[in-house]
């Protein structure tokens, strides 16, 4: 096995602004859907970019001129991501805090075996889980403040190099966080393009990545008191009125834990349908319910979950297009909400175990059609979440194949392979887009070498016979 890749640090620098620019934002206090997640660990990503043709004639002086002074032209935009979360004390909520001066900070490291890239790149091997621990930043927290992100750019020298991001999950949701780095990128691609990598220039968004920070497009539902109850169980937590923020730590994966990445094509999802449709007709089988009922049996059978227990999968829905008025799209901050599934392991473990899993899904689903996207959202205690990371037969879901991550070209191709390395900790699955395109799904795992050797050998027999 691959020990975990060795880098050397080149540089930690902080990236502000543009400077001169107008940040008009400069405070953002937490709503209900941001103060639920006010602890939990950041959502860590990795996207590898392969040198080519074009790329290989940057030298890795401009490489960085160009990613550094795009990232401070996309800051301009996403001011608040450079500043800092607070509580005051005169505070009722958290508060997202700006003042000139703040900054991101980025790491820029160097690999100590750039011929490791095509190793810790491939999407068709499996990789030890802790190789990609240097390969992506810290977030900043301490009981008084937190960071809203960090970033690290990896070289790997003639081979291409790894942007890693760590993004506060209070502070931006999965599709916020991922039009921030697709907003970098673009800016970064325009600035390759025109061959200007000085801070003299400007960029401006497309619409659809323009952030929206109007707070009042969020309204309270009556009677659930959602702020209030998530706030005091986060005060009440490690003595009264805590008002700590700092972030959770969880416990590091085992040292045997390996990484994989599995394609559900679209040929996939339409037989998983087919198997379903034959014994139930009566269902909305959609790509996200198919793939996500077809892992969750995967990860029991190979678990080997005690068949007497009960088996639950947490997956996010994005509020924005459900709530009553709607939310727009390019609304920053969260605007999500885990829904809970369950059923009995003897019965994911049985014949019918897909139908089982995809029928709970897309019951669930159904629900909050029927009795409104926030049903249920007063009895989530935060306090206890903490004891379910890592247990076996309690799953999770991190990430959405409708966010496109492989559309993230920073002008020099899109990426080989995208990673939420943060999943070795929580114990949820991954969910993207496919790098292959064609309405593909990629799911990633972590999970005890035997463990994934068996999960890797049920995903490919549960196709055979179709």
């Amino acid at each position: 096995m691959e020990q975990p890749s060795s880098v050397k640090l080149v540089e930690i620098c902080r990236v502000a602004p543009k400077p001169g620019a107008q940040v008009d934002l400069l405070s953002l206090p937490l709503t209900y859907f941001d103060s639920l997640w006010l602890r939990f660990p950041p959502v860590q990503r990795l996207y590898f970019y392969e040198s080519t043709s074009s790329s290989s004639t940057t030298t890795t002086d401009s490489l960085l001129a160009y990613l550094k002074t795009s990232l401070s032209l996309t800051l301009k935009h996403f001011g608040p991501l450079a500043g800092n979360l607070t509580w005051p004390q005169d505070s009722p909520r958290p508060v997202l805090s700006y003042v000139e001066g703040d900054a991101v900070s980025l790491t820029v490291a160097e690999s100590t075996d750039a011929d490791n890239f095509d190793h810790l790149s491939s999407n068709s091997v499996f990789v030890e889980s802790r190789a990609y621990h240097p390969l992506v930043p810290q977030l900043e927290s301490s009981h008084e403040r937190a960071a809203a992100i960090a970033l690290q750019i990896t070289l790997f020298p003639g081979r291409g190099f790894a942007i890693g991001t760590a993004m506060h999950h209070a502070i931006l949701d999965g599709k916020t966080s991922i039009s921030f780095v697709k907003s970098w990128a673009h800016a970064c691609s325009k600035q390759v393009e025109n061959g200007v990598s000085d801070i003299g220039s400007d960029v401006s968004l497309p619409e659809k990545l323009k952030p929206l920070y109007d707070r009042t497009v969020i309204h309270n539902p009556t009677g659930l008191g959602l702020e209030s109850i998530y706030l005091k169980e986060w005060q009440n937590m490690d003595g009264p009125n805590n008002r700590s923020l700092k972030i959770w730590e969880l416990k590091a994966p085992p040292d045997d834990s390996v990484r994989g990445i599995f394609e559900f094509t679209r040929g996939h999802i339409q037989t998983l349908r087919q198997m379903v449709v034959e014994k139930v007709s009566d269902l909305h089988l959609s790509t996200f319910s198919l793939v996500c009922a077809y892992t969750w049996v995967c990860l029991v059978k190979a678990q080997e979950v005690d068949a007497g227990k009960t088996s639950y999968q947490v997956f996010s829905v994005d509020c924005r297009s459900r709530l009553d008025p709607p939310v727009p799209e390019n609304y920053f901050g969260n605007c999500t909400r885990g829904v809970p599934v369950f059923a009995e392991a003897n019965e994911l473990l049985g014949e019918d175990g897909l139908v089982v899993a995809v029928t709970a899904i897309s019951e669930a689903i159904k629900g909050l059609d029927k009795n409104g996207v926030l049903k249920g959202a007063d009895e989530v205690y935060v306090s206890k979440v903490k004891d379910y990371f890592g247990v076996e037969g309690f799953y999770s879901t991190a990430g959405s194949h409708r966010f496109q991550i492989y559309d993230t070209d920073f002008g020099w191709g899109r990426p080989t392979k995208v990673e939420v390395v943060s999943i070795d900790r929580t114990g949820a699955f991954s969910v993207s887009d496919s790098k292959n395109g064609g309405g593909g799904v990629e799911v990633g795992v972590v999970l005890k070498k035997h463990v994934m050797e068996a999960f890797a050998s049920l995903f490919a027999k549960g196709f055979g016979k179709h």
